[in-house]
């Protein structure tokens, strides 16, 4: 688990000549829980850094080449070989283009000036770029995100970006002790509002002696040059420095002219209890829940202004009280803002770091409300109880009980609602993992556009039904896999990949699970009064049987049991009896000692209905082909394999004479499938194989 900290070229790193930005990076640096993982990256002249974790990239400057590219050009090929799982850029996104197309790490961009200011962000169309190649963006202040959305819909976007203001560390102050000072700490010139500090000082000097001012900063390019006995200038210092000053401080002035994207000075300032005068630029309010705004900038004004703080005393000491009190800006709680989005990145490009971690699953399929319990034994509540067995925080969409529930008019079909219900959902919920089961109707444009906006989700879907030639519906049910498969990071079938005649986008076999909650029976321990269990689930969604409707499983039934004279058959969906539902299923099939598992179609390679499950997993000694290779999984003492009707009919016969042999293997493929084929193992392989994670399962 790597981190990697890009600075801005030129970003200087050493204790006496650091920027702001340095200074932030390295105070949280301190605090976070990844420390050990940290690298910071820079370009510097000075030999002392800021923190033990710097590493400093030095290039070859030319005149007449950009040396900014080569210092990315020179961090990029470093990383190839160092393999950081994040990426932290610093104030720079024109950065990200090439780190992103480069680099597989996650990308955390940091804007510390107004965006629009910025190359690489001056256009929407480059923000919306920064948006889909960047994993999270960091602003300094509200105001600095709202320039960023600038023609932009921040609602579409609420997942990926955060604040994270500049922080202080918290510092006792007696209060009672702050002396007679007045401070100015920036650069020296106009935008910072120094010309109009300079000139109401002077006369507040002259008027109060008994108050000094103390100014930190400088500026070349501008000269604004104030004297007074009482005025004190000290070029560039320390950050430490500046703190100390603060303590003394009583009142602190930022006075700016332009839109600063937050204020470092106003921050530390109100932290340390001074009475801080601001104007309405910028970020510079977010600064203090109890700011001093100078409303007019100009000399007057703020004369003005200091002068009533001088005078009041006790309104003076009662702001310095509020600042201090109120701040909450620490180094600890701004670090623990970053690390939550690392330890969610961290997460989710490399899940199996931390095994016990949980996930918001959006879980749609069908969950069959609309048949009142009657279809309560199926694979998506297995599946379902899995997930929430696992710990993961589940919610569940049952995609045609809506469809079913609100057709109208205008939307004849019920699909509208139900997007438009999925695509909220996301919005709202932002899933981890989003797992689709048969989920016919939700429309794959709604998954792209998921996947564009929250880069690090993840899509999977589960399948049941047949897939091969051999079986029934293969047009009809190929079309339905493929709809989505592209879009999906993993895709499960109850049919081995390798049998298949079509190619299925990360394909990955998964047996039917049962679950110990569904599957409760032990017919293995009680006595029966049928031999044998066979049920068709013909008219699922009317409950009933179709006048006239046969298979070509009746056929073979009708065969096997003119075969097997003296064996009692309890079979229902054929024959004129009605199929059974809900409990009266459960009833009916604990009142059989042996079962067949018949699935529609040629037997195909692991493929087999959902109906083992309940078979195997209500302690049932159960028949199956050969040809679906399960001997892979089930040796003959736990499931009995046969190679046609006839091999079928005599073991049928042996076991039914046998009652010691058929109850000691039923049980021990009874326990063999709790074991290896549970809701919750299924529900793990599920999220293991989408996240990457080479655990090792059973039927692999």
């Amino acid at each position: 688990m790597k981190i990697a900290i890009l600075l801005p070229y030129k970003e200087d790193f050493s204790p006496n000549f650091s920027g702001a930005v340095s200074i932030h990076v390295s105070n949280l640096y301190k605090y976070s829980k990844f420390k050990k993982n940290i690298t910071i990256w820079g370009n510097t002249k000075r030999k002392k850094y800021l923190t033990k974790n710097y590493k400093n990239i030095s290039i070859n400057k030319r005149f007449l080449s950009s040396n900014n590219k080569k210092y990315l050009s020179k961090f990029i090929d470093l990383q190839k070989n160092n393999f950081p799982e994040v990426i932290e850029i610093h104030n720079r996104p024109n950065y990200v283009d090439e780190i992103s197309d480069k680099l597989k790490s996650k990308i955390i961009l940091y804007f510390h000036n107004n965006p629009l200011d910025i190359s690489g962000s001056k256009s929407a169309s480059e923000r919306l770029q920064l948006l889909k190649k960047c994993d999270y963006i960091f602003f300094n202040s509200n105001w600095t995100k709202n320039q960023f959305f600038d023609q932009i819909k921040e609602e579409n976007y609420i997942s990926k970006f955060g604040i994270c203001f500049q922080s202080t560390k918290k510092i006792k102050v007696n209060l009672k002790s702050k002396k007679n000072i007045i401070t100015f700490v920036g650069k020296l010139n106009s935008a910072k509002g120094y010309d109009i500090f300079g000139q109401s000082i002077v006369r507040i000097l002259d008027e109060f002696p008994d108050w000094k001012s103390v100014v930190v900063g400088d500026e070349p390019r501008e000269k604004h040059i104030f004297k007074h006995k009482n005025l004190r200038l000290y070029s560039f210092k320390g950050n430490n420095f500046v703190l100390n000053l603060f303590k003394k401080t009583s009142i602190s002035v930022a006075c700016s002219r332009w839109d600063e994207p937050f204020g470092r000075t106003s921050l530390e300032a109100c932290s340390l209890g001074c009475a801080t005068i601001i104007t309405n630029k910028g970020g510079l309010v977010e600064t203090t829940k109890y700011p001093i705004v100078l409303n007019s900038l100009d000399p007057e004004s703020l004369y003005a202004l200091i002068k009533k703080l001088i005078l009041k005393i006790k309104y003076r000491k009662h702001i310095q009280k509020l600042n201090y009190k109120s701040f909450f800006l620490t180094h600890e709680y701004v670090s623990n803002i970053i690390d939550k989005v690392r330890d969610k990145l961290l997460l989710k490009s490399k899940f199996n770091i931390i095994k016990n971690s949980k996930l918001k699953i959006l879980h749609i399929t069908n969950f069959n409300y609309r048949y009142f319990g009657r279809l309560q034994y199926n694979t998506g509540i297995r599946i379902n109880n899995g997930l929430i067995r696992e710990g993961h925080n589940v919610l569940s969409i049952s995609d045609r009980d809506l469809v079913s529930y609100t057709k109208t008019i205008r939307d004849p079909s019920g699909t509208k609602y139900l997007n438009k219900l999925v695509s909220n959902t996301i919005e709202n919920f932002i899933p981890d993992i989003i797992i689709l089961g048969h989920a016919d109707r939700v429309q794959k444009e709604i998954l792209i556009e998921a996947k564009n906006k929250f880069s690090n989700l993840k899509i999977c879907q589960w399948f049941l039904d047949p897939l091969t030639k051999k079986g029934p519906d293969y047009l009809k049910n190929k079309m339905r896999i493929l709809d989505k498969h592209s879009i999906c990071d993993t895709n499960f079938i109850t049919t081995s990949p390798d049998a298949l005649d079509f190619k299925i986008h990360n394909s990955f076999y998964m047996p039917n699970p049962c679950d110990h909650s569904l599957d409760y029976l032990t017919n293995f321990k009680n006595t029966q009064d049928y031999d044998i269990f066979y049920a068709i689930s013909h008219g699922v969604h009317r409950g009933n049987l179709r006048p006239g409707k046969t298979d070509e499983r009746e056929l073979f039934i009708t065969k096997l049991k003119k075969k097997t004279l003296g064996v009692k058959f309890d079979t229902y969906g054929m024959f004129g009896i009605q199929p059974v539902w809900g409990n009266d299923f459960l009833n009916k099939l604990s009142n059989s000692k042996m079962a067949l598992n018949l699935s529609r179609g040629k037997p195909v390679k692991y493929y087999s209905s959902d109906r083992i499950a309940q078979l195997m997993g209500n302690g049932l000694l159960t028949f199956i082909h050969k040809d679906t290779q399960y001997a892979d999984f089930f040796s003959n003492d736990e499931m009995i394999f046969y190679n046609n009707i006839d091999d079928l009919s005599y073991k049928i016969k042996k076991y039914n004479k046998n009652d010691i042999e058929w109850r000691k293997i039923a049980k021990k493929g009874h326990k063999k499938y709790h074991k290896y084929f549970n809701s919750s193992l299924i529900a793990r392989y599920i999220i293991d194989r989408s996240y990457g994670i080479n655990s090792k399962y059973y039927w692999e």
